[in-house]
């Protein structure tokens, strides 16, 4: 088994981004809630306590019983970890005079203590907290402090235990890795061991074991996580996985040719299905997102099962599910409210009674690109944007039509090709046009038009949970308008959209 840190979840926005780190310095770590505890098993070196949007003083503040972990391993509380801890032991724990937020400076450090080594006198650190810490236990010795918090940092004496009351993870705590690494490797004992080819050669290892001679089918999208689960399936069992990978009629512009010869390149046993006319029936007469996405994924369904059960005797779905969609279904709050429906649409019929494998689902994103590249997958794919599981579907808004379909695809050309010639494409997470229902008054050789609008939307992010707009250069956005314009028939004005997420989402619809 994998050393491994829990992070017990109190529904702070920065708990997954405290795993980032934990990952970033090689040493495998996982997410539970609060109130779901997992067994301690001797491969779990360490536990970290997550802050949280609650006050230690709310009725309804997450209060899980440690007695399981504490005193037996290593601990670490952040924010309202910290808080908690100390209220726990008889502390004082009382809204701050003057709440602390943003940057601050670590007046006093203990550099004596193992969890502060290597640490600068003035750290700059980021506080997010509205409670603080008074009176500490007679037994627990500060570490640090800023000039307004006198307990930014304090050890337990005769436990591993340790707390803090600013937030390591994020990017403004400029020496945050160095206190974590201090807490993994100095006090943990972790061996950082856990890094792209050690995940490969054990995921493989564990695939053979589990799948034995069992046949397994596995639905390719052209994205980075399908096809990174593919290539680990093929390493494991070869033949005995059959992928398939359908045109739905709403991908980009020679998308599915592309594509497909590439996986036949990178030997993957996988069949094309064109079911660009199934689809483009469904949506006939739709123009609610909702409907439109529906009618995408049922037909997606209807499809994969026919191609399915042309493969006989299949045991096994392979799914490129990934670690933050493991993470929301369990989440601390329960499933998020729905905003519009996943992306990712398909999933597994009732009728179809495959068991399911899925080899990424401990990996971000991120980590699903590095694996690829450790597998020496082809760069297009590694690096391939995000993009929908109903594709342009999503992004013709209105009636979805084969002229409007094509006309997108034809823009989208454009402007993704120019990303990418320009050296821009990877300096963004993801790039989109979008076809708008409405038409705009032009002029076009002195003759009036009345024709489509189009806009370009470029966001930058890490996981698409939180995203800001791209400021691309003047000069590429005029050029990219310009050929449009130019090229594509029945466009004669284009947007570019400045809106971050949120309020906005990435896509339109």
């Amino acid at each position: 088994m994998e050393e491994t840190i829990i992070i017990l979840d109190f529904g702070s926005q920065y708990t997954q981004l405290i795993a980032r780190r934990v990952r970033e310095l090689n040493v495998y770590c996982e997410i539970h809630p609060f109130n779901k505890i997992p067994e301690m098993t001797s491969h779990i070196k360490g536990v970290i306590l997550s802050g949280s949007p609650f006050s230690v003083h709310n009725t309804d503040a997450p209060k899980p019983n440690l007695d399981s972990f504490r005193k037996q391993m290593p601990l670490l509380g952040v924010c309202y970890g910290a808080q908690y801890l100390a209220q726990l032991d008889g502390g004082k724990v009382l809204p701050s005079e003057i709440r602390e937020y943003g940057r601050a400076n670590l007046g006093f450090v203990d550099f004596e203590s193992t969890l502060m080594k290597d640490l600068s006198q003035h750290s700059q650190v980021w506080m997010s907290h509205g409670d603080t810490i008074l009176d500490i236990p007679s037994h627990y010795e500060i570490i640090s402090s800023t000039e307004t918090v006198k307990v930014a940092g304090y050890k337990i004496a005769g436990e591993p235990t340790y707390g803090i009351q600013f937030h390591p993870e994020v990017y403004h705590s400029t020496e945050g890795t160095t206190l974590l690494k201090n807490f993994l490797v100095d006090i943990c004992g972790c061996h950082q061991q856990w890094t792209p080819d050690s995940f490969i050669d054990s995921t493989i290892h564990a695939l053979r074991e589990k799948l034995g001679s069992d046949k397994v089918v596995l639905g390719l999208s052209g994205g980075v996580d399908s096809s990174v689960a593919a290539v680990l399936l093929n390493k494991a069992i070869g033949d005995q996985l059959h992928c398939i990978f359908v045109d739905n009629g709403l991908l980009r512009k020679n998308e599915f040719e592309d594509v497909l010869h590439s996986y036949r390149d990178m030997g993957l046993n996988v069949t094309g299905v064109d079911a660009k006319d199934r689809f483009l029936s469904a949506l006939k007469g739709l123009t609610d997102p909702e409907k439109k996405r529906k009618a995408i994924g049922n037909a997606f369904i209807e499809v994969f099962d026919m191609e399915a059960h042309r493969i006989e005797d299949v045991k096994w779905l392979a799914q490129g599910t990934i670690y933050p969609d493991v993470i929301e279904s369990v989440s601390v709050k329960g499933p998020s409210a729905t905003i519009k429906s996943h992306h990712n649409v398909g999933g597994l019929p009732d009728f179809m009674k495959l068991k399911v494998v899925e080899p990424l689902n401990t990996l971000f994103k991120d980590e699903v690109r590095r694996i690829g590249k450790a597998l020496n997958m082809p760069e297009h794919l590694i690096d391939r944007h995000p993009f929908p599981g109903p594709g342009l579907g999503i992004r013709v808004l209105g009636e979805v039509t084969p002229d409007r379909v094509k006309t997108l695809q034809e823009v989208d050309h454009i402007y993704i090709n120019h990303l990418k010639s320009t050296g821009l494409y990877n300096k963004v997470w993801q790039a989109a046009a979008i076809l708008l229902p409405v038409q705009s008054v032009g002029v076009m050789g002195d003759e009036r038009t009345y024709e489509n609008v189009v806009a370009l939307r470029a966001v930058e992010s890490t996981d698409g949970m939180t995203a800001d707009w791209s400021p691309l250069p003047y000069e590429f956005l005029s050029k990219v308008s310009n050929e449009i314009i130019n090229r594509v028939k029945g466009v004669n004005r284009v947007v570019y959209d400045i809106s971050s997420k949120p309020p906005a989402t990435i896509e339109w619809e």
